[in-house]
């Protein structure tokens, strides 16, 4: 019976190695292999770097607005009698031509019934002049023969000494008068008049019309001459000069248009540090409202490049190509566009990545896939 247990616990055991032996050479069959890396070579785009005199173009943008604008308001009420021409937008005038015409008979009457007392008042003093004053007399007799109180009032007569100056003035003459020239002056404020050849932008008001003092009635501009503001950073202001071209083009790049810098603000904006340069422009197709872009000559940088914004790394780096690995190479940034970038710092003949390398670094192994000697940076 011993025995019996003896020589079955030796075959347990026996199994148990068996059964171990089989699974590790079970596992150890279905082990792979792993093979051994392979370095990728990636293709690249460079481009033979050739410094040379990179001009900086400042971008701005406005709206232009004409040079001779003038915002129509009355100073007078009445209503809206009439116009040269129909008071509508678009209508264009001559100069003097009558924009807004505002009834004005019952101011007229007052003017009217002024004037007939000034004339009332010189003739009543005309026999103390012919007895007191009798050199006086006839240069004041000539201004009654020439009043007309449906004309301009004329200036009065010189009085030539003290005694003659207190008598007229004592009697409200003189008083009177510039009452009568204040009332022809504001009398004058219902008819508007083109002050220039131009176009009328906007109308307010209709013919029938109660006009208002004080109340907007249109805007009259000049058509031929406009004027573009742009806000350039106050950097590149000490490098503009009054009289310098400027190109100018419109939003969907299809025309161009040359303009002149006609003023600059010596004040800088506080919150964007900007200055306003004012280009003047004339042209047939540029009309009050458009939105044009200026690119304004700033300076000349030497032994530079411009490259796109997308190959600087860091906003101070660029791979370059030496010995088919890749570099980083320090630059210098002098100016910053919208979509590109001046830089100093690289000598002439040096392979520039010209296009991005997606996951790039530093000592890649890289194989030059297109290699144009003919076009320089």
């Amino acid at each position: 019976m011993d025995k019996r247990k003896i020589i079955l616990s030796i075959l347990g055991i026996l199994l148990i190695v068996l059964a171990i032996f089989g699974a590790k050479a079970i596992i150890d069959s279905n082990v792979q292999e792993v093979p051994p890396p392979r370095k990728t070579v990636k293709n690249v785009f460079v481009t033979h770097v050739k410094n040379r005199t990179v001009p900086i173009v400042i971008p701005a943008n406005g709206n232009v607005t004409a040079l001779r604008k003038l915002e129509l308001f009355s100073e007078v009420q009445g209503i809206f009698q009439s116009s040269s021409k129909n008071f509508r937008p678009g209508q264009e005038y001559s100069r003097g031509q009558v924009l807004l015409n505002i009834n004005s008979q019952e101011y007229y009457a007052g003017v009217l019934s002024a004037k007939s007392e000034l004339y009332n008042t010189i003739t009543s003093i005309m026999p103390d002049l012919r007895m007191d004053y009798p050199e006086a007399f006839e240069k004041w007799q000539a201004y009654l023969t020439n009043f007309d109180v449906n004309r301009t009032t004329p200036p009065l007569p010189e009085m030539d000494t003290e005694k003659e100056k207190y008598f007229i003035t004592g009697r409200g003459i003189v008083s009177a008068y510039y009452e009568i020239k204040n009332l022809e002056e504001r009398l004058s404020k219902f008819t508007i008049r083109a002050p220039f050849n131009g176009v009328l932008t906007e109308a307010a008001v209709n013919p029938g019309t109660l006009v208002r003092p004080g109340q907007k009635l249109g805007e009259f501009i000049d058509p031929s001459v406009y004027e573009l503001e742009v806000a350039v950073p106050k950097r590149f202001t000490d490098l503009l000069k009054v009289g310098e071209d400027v190109s100018l083009q419109n939003l969907e790049k299809t025309k161009t248009y040359n303009g002149t810098v006609s003023r600059i603000n010596a004040r800088v904006d506080r919150q964007s540090q900007t200055i306003q340069v004012f280009i003047k422009l004339s042209d047939p197709d540029i009309r009050e409202g458009m939105y044009l872009e200026a690119k304004l000559d700033a300076r000349d940088e030497e032994n530079a490049i411009e490259i796109p914004r997308e190959l600087l790394i860091d906003r101070s780096k660029v791979y370059v190509v030496r010995d088919s690995v890749l570099a980083l190479q320090e630059v210098n940034p002098v100016y910053f566009a919208s979509k590109s970038v001046v830089i100093k710092g690289l000598e002439d003949g040096t392979k520039l990545i010209s296009a991005p390398v997606p996951g790039a670094y530093p000592g890649q192994i890289v194989q030059i896939q297109q290699e144009d000697t003919t076009k320089t940076l």
